[in-house]
């Protein structure tokens, strides 16, 4: 999802709020409950989400539903604050843009990794500590299985690919091959 110049602003003006409380991360978390409900429930969303009902009942819903799970006055507030300003529909994309921001404040970058079978723990932090040196960022691993790797693993990190699959590495043995090398 695109993030809008508007939510790349909600997202920082939250994000700053939320680090002068010291609580960017706690934010993060209540952030994502609220998606996960709001993605779960297809009435929900509906109700929150279209202006066909009014400022005051779509409050009152956000209201209830971050007391329900225990939400922040920040984040509550926020919520209302996007209901009132009718940027409730960039929910999404403020949530990313603040994760992000959350993440390069706190020195992380995210990797998915995709290897042909699934990795083992071992392997796993081995991956993530060649990656964290290569970065020189903490590496949070998102994992996925692609039996046509034929073993190894690919890793994207930030754009950059490291791709040091078996596929690949015969490929790159075969052009060696014709070329005679």
């Amino acid at each position: 999802m695109h993030s809008t110049a508007a939510a790349r602003r909600y997202a920082r003006a939250l994000f700053s709020l939320a680090g002068e409380e010291a609580r960017v991360a706690a934010v993060r978390d209540e952030l994502a409950a609220l998606r996960r409900v709001f993605n779960e429930s297809a009435d929900l969303h509906h109700a929150i989400f279209r202006p066909l009902h009014p400022a005051a009942e779509r409050r009152a819903v956000v209201g209830a539903l971050s007391a329900s799970l225990g939400s922040s006055r920040t984040v509550t507030s926020f919520l209302r604050l996007l209901v009132d300003r009718r940027r409730l529909i960039d929910f999404d994309s403020i949530c990313q843009e603040y994760c992000r921001l959350a993440d390069v404040a706190a020195g992380l970058v995210r990797a998915e990794v995709v290897s042909a079978t699934p990795l083992r723990e071992e392997q796993r932090e081995r991956l993530r500590r060649a990656l964290a040196a290569r970065t020189g960022k903490l590496v949070e691993l998102t994992e996925r299985v692609d039996p046509s790797l034929l073993g190894g693993a690919v890793a994207s990190v930030g754009g950059v690919v490291f791709d040091g699959s078996l596929r690949t590495q015969l490929a790159q043995l075969h052009g060696s091959l014709t070329r005679g090398h």
